[in-house]
């Protein structure tokens, strides 16, 4: 009986404490341009300085409905890595070859970012694409979120 007292705390503080845990997290963003001719840019994007949201955030409310105020400037992020990464489309169009380099520098990245601890916790990714003759623009953006204890 006494050993089952035992167990059973040993469990329960275990579980206690796997909540009490924090994360901090880290986003790291691939922009690759799908604009053709190769004239995009296309950049693996890792910022370094810090900034806290609620210095750039106004509450709107029925009595106050005063504009954000906070300056733009203030809030840039002058300390960030830029990797290059190869655009989708040369001359030739679509070229698989600079896909497969691109895949290879984030996975060089992502292998890093788990090797200091972080661990891949989110995926997301958009595309805005070329909306016909005339636009000759488009992106294809992801963000890579990673998390680790704190």
């Amino acid at each position: 009986m006494k050993k089952s007292l035992i167990v059973l705390a040993v469990v329960l503080f275990s579980l206690t404490n796997l909540q009490a845990q924090s994360y901090e997290y880290k986003v790291i963003t691939s922009i690759e341009s799908i604009v053709p001719n190769g004239l995009g840019r296309s950049r693996l994007i890792s910022a370094n300085d810090n900034r806290d949201y609620k210095n750039y955030t106004s509450t709107q409310t029925d009595e106050n409905n005063d504009r954000n105020k906070s300056k733009r400037g203030d809030m840039r992020v002058k300390g960030f890595n830029e990797t290059k990464l190869l655009n989708f489309y040369n001359l030739g169009g679509i070229r698989f070859q600079n896909i497969a380099t691109n895949d290879a520098v984030i996975t060089s990245k992502i292998n890093t970012m788990v090797s200091e601890g972080w661990e891949l916790a989110f995926v997301t990714s958009a595309v805005e694409s070329d909306a016909g003759k005339g636009d000759g623009k488009g992106i294809f953006i992801t963000r890579y979120i990673f998390k680790r204890l704190k």
